[in-house]
């Protein structure tokens, strides 16, 4: 049994090379993957190393290469099954080119955001993907730049920021839901969001600070525009930023004279806080109120109806922002671009057709 007041000494890379019977500087070449040496010799190391049970030093492997294997993900709300589904995507292509993960969680609040970005350089990842829970806050965004490590924005762009980004096609995936409600007869459609609605009620599409929201919000606006329907930001709600919330934004709505026949949902968790806002008012979904959310979530396909979804590519998304995260590290030549991932409208039962 080992003695907890005594424990056991770390192997070092000197009792590598004695095991093996070669000199350290050869074992560190082969512990650390750099420099050549031979077939023979690199078993040994190897073998020596196993027995050993060897663990290598990161932080020294890291100044010794300049290269941590570690690429840090800040993503707004882990809780959100889309940022779970590009974990996955992320975390596949770094397993397979060789880097570890590390993942922060900002809850969409930009302080923990800024400290989860401080926190990963100074942890000295290779790289970082951010998801930005503000695209007018960006200060220390533009440190990460200065610093020189490789930075790859996910589902948010920031055009001044001069990075790669990867995001949905948001505008054009608000204008075909929203369409489409319009072509079965509804006139007074909501669109519902979780973004902190900062006191007052939506005026200005240019303020919201997200640029995700702000480009869906712009495509649900211009479709009502298109359609000749009156004053569209009347029926843009944010604040949905819990079930109590979301039930108050939802009753507020409904309780309107001209309540809306039609809700879309910005992503699946403001979706599935509406379904259940709607059942806790006993309202029948299409019946009383029809609805699409964004995202294919395993909650939309499961209930009575299933949910008409926006379906988001989002493992495909979080593959790619890895990949151009990647060929950013490796120094890969490419021009700095937004990576547009196409999305498509699964019709199901959770929208009626209105006669007009």
């Amino acid at each position: 049994m080992e003695d907890s007041a005594h424990p056991k000494r770390s192997v070092t890379v000197a009792d590598v090379a004695k095991a093996a019977k070669v000199s350290k500087a050869t074992a560190a070449r082969v512990l650390g993957g750099y420099g050549v040496v031979s077939a023979k010799i690199t078993d040994q190391v190897m073998a020596a190393a196993a027995a050993l049970e060897y663990r290598p030093n990161e932080l020294a492997r890291s100044m010794s290469t300049g290269r941590s294997g570690i690429i840090g993900v800040v993503v707004g709300d882990i809780e959100n099954a889309f940022f779970s589904l590009a974990v996955r995507g992320i975390s596949d292509v770094a397993r397979l080119a060789g880097f570890n993960v590390i993942i922060a969680n900002s809850g969409e609040e930009l302080e923990a955001e800024q400290s989860a970005v401080d926190l990963l350089i100074g942890k000295r990842v290779d790289g970082l993907i951010v998801t930005p829970a503000r695209c007018d806050s960006i200060n220390h965004l533009q440190h990460v730049r200065r610093a020189g490590v490789p930075l790859v924005l996910f589902d948010r762009a920031i055009p001044e920021l001069n990075v790669d980004a990867v995001t949905g096609d948001d505008g054009d995936a608000a204008i075909v839901a929203t369409r489409y409600l319009i072509g079965k007869g509804h006139r007074r459609l909501a669109y519902v969001s979780a973004m902190d609605d900062e006191g007052g009620g939506l005026t200005d599409i240019e303020r919201i600070s997200n640029s995700a929201v702000r480009e869906r919000v712009e495509g649900f606006v211009s479709s009502l525009t298109e359609a000749g329907l009156p004053n569209p930001l009347h029926y843009v709600r944010l604040g949905a930023t819990d079930q109590h919330h979301t039930d108050g934004v939802i009753k507020r709505l409904l309780s309107e004279s001209a309540a809306p026949t039609a809700l879309l949902a910005s992503d699946s968790l403001v979706g599935l806080r509406i379904f259940k806002s709607l059942q806790s008012l006993g309202l029948s979904i299409p019946k009383d109120v029809s609805m699409i959310s964004f995202l294919d979530a395993d909650w939309t396909s499961v209930t009575v109806p299933p949910i008409t979804i926006v379906d988001q590519r989002v493992y495909e998304m979080g593959k790619l922002a890895c990949e151009r995260l990647i060929a950013r590290i490796e120094r890969t030549p490419l021009a700095v671009e937004r990576l547009r991932v196409s999305t498509s409208l699964v019709v199901r039962g959770s929208v009626a057709t209105i006669d007009r």
